[in-house]
């Protein structure tokens, strides 16, 4: 692509043709080769450009200031220099904004202010909170503005590559774009999901919700496994958890098991009073989780009305019969 050229839009209708036909296009017949830049090395940044490098684009400058940081973008972009922000931009077509959260407002607006951002460039973030407002700054400046939000969690290492494979992207962008937005997802090897700007917030809080909960549940019940004895608790939660997740992605609150959708209010009670005992810190967490699961469940008709009532009871006061056994609840997670 020339500089300060903006992205002609007959390059991404025909580069859409050709990536959806397949997911590996060959890069002889790739128009606009863009020079990527990444402004916060982060686990995200180098791990996006080194696939873009790998569909054809040529990443020419990132920004890192943490040891780690260059680390990083040492393994992931060999031979990619570090600059300041502000040359990332000078030196790229396409702009990867690849920092926290709170800092990409200020980021924007000071990139912007600075004369940094040049007419035509693709300036894209990464951030699952935000959508394209965000970049208005620099939108005014005449860059491209386009929100591409990986639906994974990221380790900094060579392996995010691989996985971004089959990723979706959440995908805000201007009409326009839009054609320009799933191209360059799709050469990253993912799958363009269409967010509304109005619900990115929304987007990201589910996304959270499953996934970043997801790793403070399976950490505290390793702890807690450990704490009864077993000696590998990964080995064991494995295969329970890969069949929990599989079974809810195909059937929702159908797959909803255990002693709270069967309403076994003496085994929850139990469970309650050993969490209170060992691990206090997670009691909170159990029961709200427990109470949310009941009501999904009764909702459903999978927990029986008049079984409900005990168990909310206990729910409600915590410790509630906490020295029963508990009936009715078989061995093994169900």
């Amino acid at each position: 692509m020339t500089r300060n050229r903006p992205v002609p839009r007959a390059d991404w209708n025909g580069r859409r043709r050709r990536v959806n036909a397949s997911h590996q296009p060959d890069p002889r017949d790739r128009p606009a080769r863009l020079t990527v830049g990444v402004v916060g090395a982060g686990r995200v940044g180098p791990a996006l450009a080194a696939s873009l490098q790998l569909a054809g684009h040529r990443p020419v400058a990132a920004s890192g200031v943490s040891d780690t940081s260059v680390r990083r973008a040492a393994a992931l972009l060999p031979d990619v220099p570090l600059v300041p922000p502000a040359e990332v931009l000078e030196r790229a077509d396409l702009v990867l904004l690849t920092v926290p959260d709170d800092a990409l407002p200020g980021l924007v607006e000071g990139l912007a202010e600075t004369g940094a951002v040049r007419p035509g460039q693709l300036l894209v973030h990464t951030s699952g909170r935000y959508g394209t407002q965000v970049l208005e700054p620099a939108l005014r400046a005449g860059a491209l503005p386009l929100a591409l939000h990986p639906a994974m969690t990221f380790t900094g290492t060579a392996v995010d590559v691989q996985r971004l494979a089959g990723c979706s992207f959440g995908v805000t962008a201007p009409e326009e774009l839009r054609l320009a937005a799933e191209a360059l997802v799709i050469e990253m090897g993912g799958e363009p999901e269409w967010i509304a700007e109005e619900n990115r917030p929304l987007y990201h809080a589910a996304l959270a919700l499953g996934a970043n909960h997801l790793v403070t549940l399976v950490a505290e019940s390793m702890e807690l496994l450990r704490d009864a004895g077993v000696a590998a608790p990964d080995r064991m939660l494995g295969p329970l958890l890969g069949a929990a997740l599989d079974n809810a992605l195909r059937s929702g609150d159908a797959a909803l098991t255990g002693p709270v959708a069967r309403g076994d209010a003496g085994t929850v009670a139990a469970h309650v009073a050993e969490l209170r005992k060992h691990a206090p810190q997670t009691v909170a967490g159990y029961l709200a989780m427990a109470r949310a699961t009941a009501d999904r469940a009764l909702a459903h008709g999978l927990l029986k009305p008049e079984l409900a009532e005990d168990l909310l009871g206990v729910l409600a006061n915590g410790a509630g019969g906490a020295t029963g056994t508990g009936g009715g609840s078989e061995g093994g997670a169900r």
